[in-house]
């Protein structure tokens, strides 16, 4: 008997008017797995995300969440999923009126209605964890650099030791030395937290180091997915030249001539 996967979509569309942005969407992660969809601009990896986290409602498939259905769910239901994920968002979206620590712990203290002391202790833990000290838990987050910015996002992410965590992006605007101390560390918070992660970006330096497996969605479809070890052979034309980011190849941009 296999074990029912962690996150099941099934033949998952969307459209926005006449754009037809997700054309079936099939993908299953296993628990405990790290799943890294690459893709380029517009392919449609951010709307599968939030199809997932039910910020977007599909035209139609199957979303299943520990084999539960989502597209047939109680809004309780559906929340009650909801509060065992983390996400961090591309660019960081940290609230710039807030602490640190309190940026940290706003899903504990408004989703989960812990007590601000409690919530505080549990946010210098998890900034800890991503390498920062308690003198950081104070600023605010036009002091901190982006690369801090980004820890900060990721310890919001993992401060609610979610079962499933999304990574939009992780590592945009990040220089290539940081970008890889933000990928191991979300190696190790994923690790430590036993979390499924399910992660989209267009870095290959990222995909390569934070997936147990990779896919590729290409015009709202998965063209091909396999372990991360074989993304080099994968023998398939769109994600060779992905991959290795080459001009030509079937892969056509669209280019605007002024």
């Amino acid at each position: 008997m296999t074990a029912t996967p962690k996150i099941a979509m099934k033949g998952v569309t969307k459209s926005f008017g006449p754009k037809q942005v997700l054309r079936g969407i099939d993908l299953e992660i296993a628990k405990g797995e790290s799943l890294v969809v690459i893709g380029g601009s517009g392919t449609g990896k951010s709307v599968m995300i939030k199809t997932v986290l039910g910020i977007i409602r599909p035209d139609g498939g199957s979303i299943r969440i520990d084999g539960e259905e989502m597209m047939t769910a109680s809004s309780a239901e559906r929340e009650a999923h909801l509060s065992k994920m983390g996400m961090l968002f591309q660019g960081g979206a940290l609230f710039d009126s807030l602490k640190v620590w309190e940026n940290v712990a706003f899903g504990l203290i408004q989703g989960k209605k812990a007590k601000r002391d409690e919530a505080h202790a549990t946010a210098i833990s998890k900034l800890g964890q991503v390498g920062l000290g308690e003198d950081v838990a104070e600023l605010f987050p036009a002091e901190l650099s982006g690369g801090m910015q980004k820890r900060v996002a990721l310890a919001r992410a993992i401060a609610t030791d979610p079962d499933i965590i999304f990574f939009d992006e992780p590592t945009t605007g990040l220089d290539p030395i940081m970008a890889d101390v933000i990928n191991d560390l979300i190696v190790k918070c994923a690790k430590e937290l036993g979390a499924t992660t399910l992660s989209i970006t267009h870095d290959m330096a990222s995909a390569r180091k934070i997936a147990d497996r990779i896919a590729m969605i290409y015009e709202g479809q998965i063209i091909w997915s396999g372990p991360a070890s074989e993304i080099d052979s994968a023998g398939n034309d769109y994600v060779d030249q992905f991959v290795h980011g080459r001009a030509d190849g079937p892969i056509k941009m669209q280019v605007r001539k002024t």
